[in-house]
């Protein structure tokens, strides 16, 4: 597989994809999750890709991808539980971006603090192959917390807590598998289901509406 060609067809994909106004009914979420070895984006590696679709207000578990990269160092053994041992029998890091990538084509992606996974992302892309993704996402927490501004939490507690776990509590997810890409994404999904409906309750019915990022407080 060539760079251009890699590139090349990835860009591609976003030849005719879809606009602020493109309807939720019509887009392909990709909900995404990475383990990696630490926090910092310029130094820590991917070591595990887990990803789900989710199309017309389902969950398509045969549209998914999972993942693990050959690293020399897993870093926080006790976060994720990928021992070194277990990180020398993934593939090597391109292979996975590559076919990661051919996977999410123009997805919207999905994630629970989404921008440290689109961050690993983008600089591990622009290292092997200098460029960085074109998709468009969105935040799982933004967007509840601007579903609690529209009201859609009336009655409830003011939100203090922006974990996965409290998520998974306020939705009654059972957080199975947590702490793993494939499984952290599965939980993201299902979440994200939950935030779909009561989003398109409180007029937020397109990309626009429900990719937008939540004002950071000064």
């Amino acid at each position: 597989m060539t760079e251009g060609g890699l590139a090349d067809r990835y860009r591609s994909c976003f030849d005719a994809t879809w606009s602020d106004e493109t309807p939720i009914d019509r887009l392909r979420f990709v909900v995404l999750d990475s383990e990696t070895t630490g926090l910092d984006l310029h130094v820590d590696r991917i070591i595990t890709i887990g990803a789900v679709a989710v199309r017309g207000h389902e969950i398509v578990l045969e549209d998914s991808f999972d993942a693990l990269v050959a690293v020399a160092d897993t870093g926080a053994v006790e976060v994720h539980g990928i021992t070194r041992d277990a990180a020398r029998k993934g593939l090597e890091e391109a292979e996975v971006l590559a076919r990661f990538l051919d996977y999410l084509r123009d997805g919207v992606i999905v994630g629970h603090h989404v921008g440290h996974d689109v961050g690993m992302l983008d600089v591990a892309c622009e290292r092997l192959w200098g460029f960085r993704t074109l998709n468009r996402s969105l935040d799982t927490m933004d967007l509840t917390l601007h579903l609690e501004r529209d009201g859609a939490f009336a009655g409830r507690p003011p939100i203090r807590q922006f974990t996965l776990d409290a998520l998974c509590g306020m939705f009654e997810v059972i957080p199975h598998d947590r702490h793993t890409a494939s499984g952290d994404a599965f939980l993201t999904a299902q979440v994200f289901l939950r935030l779909l409906r009561l989003a398109a309750r409180h007029g937020r019915t397109t990309l626009a509406r429900i990719a937008e990022p939540y004002p950071v407080e000064q």
